[in-house]
């Protein structure tokens, strides 16, 4: 099935995403991620056996629950700044943003239900940190930066992209350009601090409507990512047309601020039970919801829970 032109998730069509690889990898699997970038660990059998498990642990869920599967590409940190610090060339960067999305496909060919569509959704990470940016690029800037790995995705057959743990609005606002360009539907995900605000400072409402300003609306949807639902529910509760556009939510399990997850040297994977009766409030809240995962210290039991916990049937309002 190709979804390019008709993401499901646009109609309604409850989905899974996946949890904390990253998290995981480390820290369940005992894999080490230079950079915390997950496409390393595709250098050995370990890990690739251990992304593979991983994934279609999240497959069948999806299919179990009769919900869409948003099937994450292993590259949030497999961008060219990135790469050049871990080594990668741009040839080996290019060919494993191909072996995944083949990976991928195969996964669908086995996995795919009518009632579970799977869509392939090629990851984008910040240009710089995904909690304190050490530089701010120009929205032009950051077309032309994120332009590769755009590009790659849309040749390779991903059927969309999202930039996920954006951390301040030019940046999102480049790849959304370059999507445009490229013709390929995009998702935006910022991620905010215990405020609620992004970690520029900018209130969550404002940059999604600034975003929507500049690109005309061009971003398929938003979401909001690695951070505890408890720092950002008081900010959408304040509703509002702009809660529309969010349909997406992955959260961390951990209440933690994104400067003592730093620092942590152990684990918090919170209440995979509350972690799912939060998200059944999400949902009450946002009208739009029809994408759940979940981001740092959450693993195929947090999702289950927010699968069971948010049955209720979704439709999408303009």
């Amino acid at each position: 099935m190709k979804y390019r032109n008709s993401l499901p998730q646009l109609s309604g069509t409850q989905m899974v995403a996946d949890g904390g690889l990253e998290t995981t990898l480390v820290f369940h699997d005992g894999i080490d991620l230079p950079l915390f970038a997950a496409f390393k660990a595709l250098e050995s059998q370990e890990g690739i056996d251990a992304i593979d498990r991983y994934m279609r642990g999240f497959a069948r869920l999806a299919v179990n629950y009769r919900r869409g599967f948003i099937m994450d590409t292993p590259t949030w940190r497999a961008s060219p700044r990135w790469a050049a610090e871990l080594g990668v060339d741009r040839e080996e960067l290019k060919e494993v943003h191909r072996e995944v999305i083949a990976t991928l496909v195969k996964m669908r060919d086995e996995h795919e239900t009518p009632e579970s569509p799977f869509v392939i959704n090629g990851v984008i990470g910040p240009h710089s940190d995904g909690y304190a940016p050490t530089e701010i690029m120009s929205a032009t800037d950051a077309e032309t930066y994120h332009q590769t790995q755009v590009g790659w995705f849309t040749e390779m057959g991903a059927d969309m992209v999202s930039a996920i743990t954006m951390t301040y609005v030019e940046e999102a606002i480049g790849i959304v350009r370059a999507a445009q360009a490229a013709d390929i539907p995009v998702v935006i995900s910022f991620t905010v601090e215990t405020d609620g605000r992004l970690p520029s400072g900018q209130e969550l409402r404002s940059a999604i409507e600034q975003v929507d300003a500049t690109t005309k609306g061009a971003a398929a949807y938003f979401m909001i990512n690695c951070a505890h639902p408890d720092h950002f529910r008081s900010v959408i509760e304040q509703g509002g047309d702009w809660t529309k556009r969010i349909m997406g939510v992955r959260a961390n399990a951990s209440r933690l601020s994104h400067a003592e997850l730093d620092e942590a040297e152990e684990l918090d994977d919170g209440n995979p039970q509350e972690f799912g009766e939060l998200h059944q409030e999400l949902a009450k809240i946002l009208p739009n919801l029809s994408v759940i995962g979940g981001c740092c210290g959450t693993d195929h039991r947090h999702v289950e829970h927010v699968c069971k916990a948010t049955l209720q049937p979704i439709t999408v309002t303009v």
